[in-house]
């Protein structure tokens, strides 16, 4: 795809803005619901394009993550009819107010803008064409330009097209949505002044790039990447000696879920010294066997980082066999203090390092030196809540979401879901991609001071005539 096919979606996308803008809440959840019809329907098409391209099984794979993408369109749909997203808020004038006389002023959000959402590879179905940011986006009533993974473009070129004959067949706007294609093209949409927002899911060096660029344009805009997570699990030694065996078990199945290729798959695992489950784990990992990844870049990237994994020199290897099997890894933690940054960071695929450390000093010491990621979890019982305790402040600085004796693989679409952590696990930590939150990327807030009510949005009007949840003179 070159420029000149670009602009012409560019101009179709900043035309549909106005009207998605001023689409009320109930018209956008019916533009959803079309969506989600018409992808269900086209499972039998679909599921087939989707694991020739990405060879992820059909079943019960990519048919679950299908479920989940079209779950999450009609859960947007509550959200909108819900209508609490919108924050409104109205302060009538009130003379006696102690600051001094207050005037009438009112605040809602709007839409942002035509969005850019860049597809991501591991997930083609939910962070991809009717993934979660294009269905919060749209949510928002903000237009949305697709860049397409190159992992998936069979796939992406016709789940574009069901989206977008689905949206203009519910009467959205002609332009609301399209899928572009092409490094160039993606990067030449960024720069364009008529996108007024963008998200990514992707390596921390290809986020990075293109959250520089976002942020250097003449006007700046919100870029919402998530570039890569190591995921910590700590077991502390009550939780070894009540079930290290199922303990190493889970532990196994997460990060070898999907080939490795999630980004929450938990890449750290803490042991007390002694814990005696080398075994178990070793005979887990070598249980699972090799699996197809997403395709041969990745591969390549895998086999690469687990070489510089090995090359470590304080580091044991507990399981690996051929290319594609799982790699277990351990060192101590004295010495993962001392080594090399590559111990620190993710190796998107099915390898992980096990960190024995000596005791809760040295395992507080090792948690200040890590990188942020998006969750971390605690194994232990509930004799040791003192001792974890301890450890809440460091584990909430390093994650948004944190779990207690389960595994962070699976990220339940739910009000609560917080998908997003510090840098670089997300470059915007106080939003999420995940769970209905999901909607605030992509809304800006308004205030209007003074205005007559025939001239203000309808959820600030007096008589509410979307009957939208709303805080009048500080009373919800």
């Amino acid at each position: 795809m070159d420029t000149t096919e670009l602009e012409p979606v560019l101009a179709a996308a900043a035309q549909a803005a106005p009207r998605a803008a001023e689409a009320a809440p109930g018209e956008r959840a019916a533009w959803l619901a079309a969506v989600a019809d018409a992808l269900d329907a086209a499972a039998g098409e679909l599921l087939p394009l989707a694991a020739a391209e990405t060879q992820l099984p059909a079943e019960p794979r990519l048919a679950g993550e299908l479920a989940r993408t079209t779950f999450q369109l009609r859960l947007f749909g509550e959200v909108l009819r819900d209508g609490a997203f919108l924050g409104a808020t109205v302060d009538h004038a009130d003379p006696g107010w102690p600051m001094g006389p207050r005037p009438d002023i009112r605040r809602t959000v709007v839409p942002i803008g035509p969005v850019l959402v860049f597809a991501a590879s591991n997930f083609p179905f939910a962070f991809s064409v009717a993934g979660g940011d294009t269905a919060s986006a749209l949510a928002a009533g903000c237009p949305v330009v697709l860049k397409a993974h190159p992992g998936h473009p069979r796939l992406s070129a016709r789940t574009g097209e069901i989206v977008r004959d689905a949206l203009t067949g519910a009467g959205a706007p002609p332009g609301i949505f399209d899928v572009i294609f092409g490094v160039e093209t993606g990067v030449t949409a960024l720069k364009d002044p008529r996108i007024s927002a963008a998200s990514f899911t992707g390596s921390v060096a290809g986020g990075r790039a293109l959250f520089d660029i976002a942020v250097s344009r003449p006007v700046p805009i919100p870029f919402y990447g998530e570039l890569g997570s190591v995921n910590p699990v700590i077991v502390t030694p009550g939780a070894v000696r009540a079930r290290g065996a199922r303990i190493a078990e889970g532990y196994v199945g997460s990060f070898t879920l999907g080939a490795g290729q999630f980004c929450t798959k938990p890449g750290l695992l803490f042991l007390p010294e002694g814990h005696g489950l080398e075994t178990p784990l070793a005979e887990a990992a070598r249980a699972v066997g090799a699996r197809p990844m997403l395709n041969d870049r990745i591969a390549e990237g895998f086999q690469a980082g687990v070489a510089r994994l090995r090359e470590q020199p304080a580091v044991t290897v507990l399981a690996s066999g051929g290319p594609f099997e799982p790699t277990l890894l351990s060192v101590r933690a004295a010495d993962f203090l001392k080594a090399d940054e590559v111990l620190r960071s993710e190796c998107f695929g099915p390898a992980s390092i096990v960190v024995t450390y000596a005791g809760q000093d040295e395992l507080l010491e090792v948690l200040a030196g890590l990188e942020p990621g998006l969750t971390a979890a605690v194994h232990a019982e509930d004799s040791e809540t003192e001792d974890v305790r301890e450890l809440l402040p460091s584990l909430t600085r390093l994650a948004g979401r944190l779990l207690w004796n389960d595994w962070p693989t699976g990220v339940t679409v739910t009000w609560a879901q917080q998908h997003g952590g510090p840098y670089p696990a997300t470059t915007t930590p106080t939003t999420t991609s995940v769970g209905t939150a999901a909607i605030e990327r992509f809304l800006r807030p308004v205030a209007w001071q003074g205005f007559p009510d025939a001239l203000l949005p309808p959820p600030l009007r007096e008589a509410n005539p979307w009957d939208v949840p709303r805080r009048v003179d500080g009373v919800r």
